[in-house]
């Protein structure tokens, strides 16, 4: 399923289904294919960093640049597995590993202060001084029994931050 075929075959389906985890509906795939062909604009099979930023909830995410990384060259199957991170169905989990791959800046499977300082940052812009925002850190890194010299593996960052109990979820329209 590199290029886009002009229809999707229930082999495809079912390919993509257990690519996702089955995390997704069969109808929620058809749906997504036909979002997928519609920011495809190309025809190639593949989007694009500048294709992802057509979509307003995706442009005006903070984080859509980190975001921006993850998903630029992503094809239809892959494009699934990325949503699948925001489906209702998918574990909590599965949503905190696709976090900390965003607080992840260098992809080094560790997070460290400084990562979490920029992501703030973006989240924050001109809200917070960079001194709240090491403040603020600081004092979430020790109450979880960390440092600001610690660098955070994916069960550190989901012992730290799992509990938050943050909403990742995304409504597949279907026709």
């Amino acid at each position: 399923m590199g290029n886009v075929p002009s229809m999707l075959t229930q082999y495809d389906i079912e390919e993509v289904q257990e690519h996702c985890h089955y995390l997704f509906s069969q109808q929620e795939i058809v749906a997504l294919y036909k979002r997928f062909c519609q920011l495809d604009r190309n025809s190639n099979g593949f989007i694009a960093a500048d294709e992802f930023l057509s979509i307003p909830e995706f442009s005006l995410n903070p984080l859509s640049q980190r975001l921006l990384k993850m998903v630029d060259g992503l094809n239809f199957k892959d494009f699934v597995a990325f949503l699948s991170a925001f489906s209702p169905l998918a574990t909590p989990h599965q949503k905190m590993e696709l976090i900390f791959k965003v607080y992840d800046i260098d992809s080094k499977g560790r997070v460290t202060f400084s990562d979490l300082i920029e992501v703030l940052r973006d989240f924050t812009g001109s809200f917070m001084s960079d001194k709240q925002r090491e403040q603020v850190l600081s004092r979430l890194l020790e109450e979880a029994g960390y440092t600001r010299n610690s660098s955070l593996l994916l069960d550190d960052f989901i012992k730290i931050l799992g509990k938050s109990g943050m909403k990742m979820e995304v409504e597949v329209p279907v026709d």
